[in-house]
């Protein structure tokens, strides 16, 4: 299935990226058959047809809301000083089937800026690669005490490596709708802050005996 990002409703329409990506890397040929997604559940088939510099697809069959995956993950993770990582991190998880990430802002953030827009497509280019038809959410930047003022600490979890902090194995979390967790920065989240999100009624989870990178222990969660 060669797949591609754009636009469903009202009219089936390529993304003005995807439309140079056609033409001028894939180079393909006028009649090839493709499938357009909107990464909201809805899918188009139909063949290629070049107006000029315009790409465009004659469509032959839309499917509307297509099956979603069953469970729905949020990641909460704070971006790693080399931004390969956070890349691969995204990367990875959209592949596995993440629902949403946030990137958080901790005390012991060392990069407290990136590019969220190329998170983003890279999301969906990853997405297009695994055939996911509802693309991940990739959130702003947000500090740690905004982002837990929304979450319901009943399905939260906080992955630290405190073990003056009682922590539950991450097998032992019963399967849940829609849960949340925090994954720390380079050198974990601070003693401040592992107490604030124990006051919030977030548990505490581990991930091992071993020490996990910042994004292993994303993709492991």
């Amino acid at each position: 299935m060669k797949l591609f990002f754009g636009e469903i409703f009202p009219d089936v329409k390529i993304n003005d990226e995807e439309q140079t990506h056609i033409a001028k890397v894939l180079r393909m040929r006028e009649g090839e058959e493709i499938y357009v997604t909107d990464g909201k559940g809805n899918l188009a088939k139909g063949n290629l047809i070049f107006e000029g510099k315009r790409v465009l697809i004659e469509t032959t069959e839309i499917k509307e809301i297509l099956p979603n995956f069953s469970s729905q993950l949020h990641i909460a993770i704070a971006p790693t000083k080399n931004i390969d990582r956070i890349e691969f991190f995204v990367e990875k998880a959209t592949e596995m089937g993440i629902s949403e990430i946030t990137i958080l802002n901790t005390e012991k953030t060392e990069r407290k800026h990136l590019n969220i827009d190329k998170l983003r497509k890279q999301a969906v280019a990853a997405s297009k690669q695994s055939l996911r038809f509802f693309f991940p959410k990739i959130n702003d930047v947000t500090k740690i005490s905004d982002f837990i003022k929304n979450v319901n600490p009943e399905k939260t979890f906080v992955a630290h490596c405190d073990v003056a902090f009682e922590r539950i194995n991450l097998s032992e979390i019963p399967e849940l709708n829609n849960p949340t967790y925090l994954s720390g920065p380079e050198g974990d989240f601070s003693e401040k802050e592992i107490k604030m999100l124990a006051e919030k009624g977030i548990k505490a989870v581990s991930l091992g005996h071993q020490g996990l990178r910042t994004e292993t222990a994303g993709i492991f969660v």
